[in-house]
């Protein structure tokens, strides 16, 4: 991870235009490539961003970060305080509580739950930067990765994003669409998922639950 302090501005073209005027902030470059901008305030969330895969190219007091479908991120840099680079090595990810992982076992026992025709392919599903909950197949045979949570906020969102990117690229699974499952879904979190394409399903535990009994009783 790279991390740099600078006095910079900030212009974003593409589908919508944005301007941050010159001020001193946080600039984040991760390992995956993507680019975030960040003030001393607003918590995790940046004040723009450019989600992997993109093209960083540094020129003097310019940096243009360009994504697969031609918009950029232009950094101008009026002074740099701070350029530091760290190896975080891989992370582990988030640990599922109890919840999490009953919801995963019994939608994998379930995946009707997504829709008719949906079967499962696997759980736990591997990839270089984590196991995916669950990888399906929907009614047309077309892969689908689910992303399981107890409560479904923007760092899901952005995990499920990774994952499909990923996927993606891969022949033998490509295309393959995406489903952020939870019991509740944040106003934002959907947001920024329905804007990637991600599908958003609200999952009853006690209902899944109901469905694990009449599944596993004889009467």
């Amino acid at each position: 991870m790279r991390l740099v302090i600078a006095r910079c501005s900030v212009d974003y073209v593409g589908r919508l235009a944005a301007h941050l005027p010159v001020a001193t902030r946080l600039i984040m470059v991760k390992a995956d490539g993507s680019v975030s901008i960040h003030a001393d305030d607003r918590a995790y969330k940046p004040l723009n961003w450019m989600s992997p895969p993109c093209r960083l190219s540094e020129s003097p007091g310019v940096w243009r970060v360009v994504n697969k479908a031609g918009e950029e991120l232009r950094i101008t840099l009026e002074e740099i305080f701070q350029d530091t680079s760290y190896e975080l090595g891989i992370d582990p990810g988030l640990q599922k509580d109890g919840v999490e992982a009953h919801l995963q076992e019994l939608l994998a026992a379930a995946p009707q739950t997504f829709g008719d025709g949906f079967t499962l392919v696997r759980r736990e599903y591997m990839t270089a930067i984590g196991p995916v909950d669950l990888l399906c197949r929907d009614s047309a045979g077309a892969h689908v990765a689910v992303e399981v949570k107890r409560r479904g906020e923007i760092d899901g969102v952005e995990q499920l994003t990774r994952y499909l990117e990923l996927m993606n690229r891969d022949p033998l699974l490509a295309p393959v669409a995406g489903i952020f499952a939870a019991q509740e879904i944040k106003p934002q979190a959907r947001v920024l998922a329905e804007d990637r394409g991600i599908r958003c399903v609200v999952v009853n535990y006690d209902t899944l639950r109901g469905i694990e009994r009449d599944e596993l009783t004889l009467f």
